[in-house]
């Protein structure tokens, strides 16, 4: 098994790229500390790495976020526990309990028809440029009288340098051209 790596934006973060599916068209799955990889074999396993701070699994890919250290030093044992786990044949996910849904979205019934507009948006233009990147943006909600779009940011866009960018001149930018009724873009 050949597992490739690329760098992300954010330069604590590292894509792995094991060769295959890994979650699977359009799913995803974020481990922001060790008790949420618990249902999770392998995420479990790469927290048991010193260093490691964050995991994201997206439709081919595992994003890990270092906490310190040098990737040197981080990217050996890696790339042995998802070498491991996917010639071991061990499940990615366990036992998936009504808390791990995602949460709900907020919006007005009123606006539905914009909040499909942005959804189309993110969904074809923005989430496919950020899965290269080892992230996935999520709609959360939209205020009408506001015109405030709230976006939750996973993987290598929690915490990038570059996300502030990204979320205000890049997408808010191009929501507000097609969608005149977005005002601003703010990440929850």
């Amino acid at each position: 098994m050949f597992i490739q790596t690329e760098a992300t934006p954010n330069p604590a973060t590292l894509k792995f790229l094991p060769g295959r599916d890994v979650m699977g068209e359009g799913a995803v799955a974020d481990f922001p500390d060790r008790e949420a990889a618990a249902r999770s074999p392998l995420a479990a396993a790469l927290f048991e790495i010193d260093g490691v701070a964050r995991i994201f699994f997206g439709s081919d890919f595992i994003s890990v976020t270092k906490a310190d250290g040098d990737w040197r030093h981080l990217k050996p044992p890696i790339l042995g526990a998802i070498m491991e786990h996917f010639t071991r044949e061990l499940p990615l996910l366990e036992g998936m309990a009504d808390e791990d849904a995602e949460p709900r979205e907020t919006y007005s019934e009123e606006d539905a028809d914009v909040v499909e507009q942005i959804k189309e948006l993110l969904d074809t233009r923005v989430r496919p440029a950020v899965a290269n990147d080892g992230g996935d943006i999520i709609f959360r909600g939209f205020d009408g009288k506001t015109g405030i779009v709230s976006l939750y940011m996973r993987g290598s866009c929690a915490g990038c340098p570059s996300s502030a960018i990204t979320l205000k001149n890049g997408i808010e930018n191009m929501l507000r051209h097609y969608i005149p009724e977005v005002s601003a873009v703010e990440a929850v």
